[in-house]
């Protein structure tokens, strides 16, 4: 065994001392982050209220009974409105007690109902006429998932681009030759709209009860795609 090992110690040793001389052939890199981003403003196209029924009773079967009636007559009046999506929300009871805090003396219960279209004058104009029976929790303004799918894929080739621009940037201000992609990940976000702009549309409209809907101004959001990633940049 010795002796077949023996003839390949000098080549071991050879390959070995040629290795520096390789080592210093090799190009260098510097290894950066970077990051990039792309945006733009999407208009809103979908309309969300929430409306709710309370009331308060003695007698908690009668309680539930008048709130069931009510959400029900609200339901298929929506219903009735071409497309307005209908649902129903949370709901839930609580004993109200005297003033000592020992005795129960009536219940008072809420119940939700939430409404979405993208026919903002219908939806406007539903949820004002359904006022006389509910009141408005929340009214708030959204992009469609396939608004914003499509202005995201639109972006996200100018989020690639923008990343190579800077990564090109970042080659020269180190004084690199080229640089090559180590990773890259790709994500969106998106603004929401501020909340006072909700509240006030909401209060309009429940001051207005019975009244025509005002118009909607329903804003828009800023979507972005977002680029972050690792170069090596090449130094000569």
């Amino acid at each position: 065994m010795l002796r077949r090992l023996r003839p390949a110690i000098p080549l071991v040793l050879a390959a070995l001392a040629s290795l520096p001389a390789l080592a210093e052939d090799s190009p260098r890199y510097n290894r950066i982050s970077l990051h990039a981003e792309a945006s733009r403003e999407i208009a809103h196209d979908l309309m969300r209220v929430t409306l709710y029924a309370e009331a308060q009773h003695k007698d908690p079967g009668q309680l539930a009974g008048d709130i069931t009636r009510t959400l029900n007559g609200a339901v298929e009046r929506a219903r009735q409105v071409a497309g307005v999506k209908v649902s129903l929300g949370n709901r839930n009871s609580y004993p109200v007690y005297e003033d000592q805090g020992r005795r129960i003396v009536a219940w008072r219960e809420r119940a939700e109902l939430r409404l979405e279209s993208a026919d903002f004058a219908a939806l406007s104009q539903l949820s004002a006429d359904l006022l006389g029976e509910l009141r408005i929790a929340d009214m708030r303004f959204a992009i469609a998932d396939a608004t914003r799918k499509k202005g995201e894929d639109a972006l996200l080739q100018d989020a690639v681009q923008a990343f190579g621009e800077r990564a090109q940037l970042a080659t020269r201000a180190l004084g690199g030759s080229g640089y090559k992609l180590v990773s890259l990940n790709l994500g969106s976000s998106g603004v929401v709209p501020p909340p006072f702009a909700r509240v006030a549309m909401a209060k309009t409209l429940d001051r207005e009860a019975g009244a025509p809907a005002p118009e909607i101004e329903a804003g828009s959001s800023q979507v972005s795609v977002s680029a972050d990633g690792v170069i090596e940049v090449q130094m000569p």
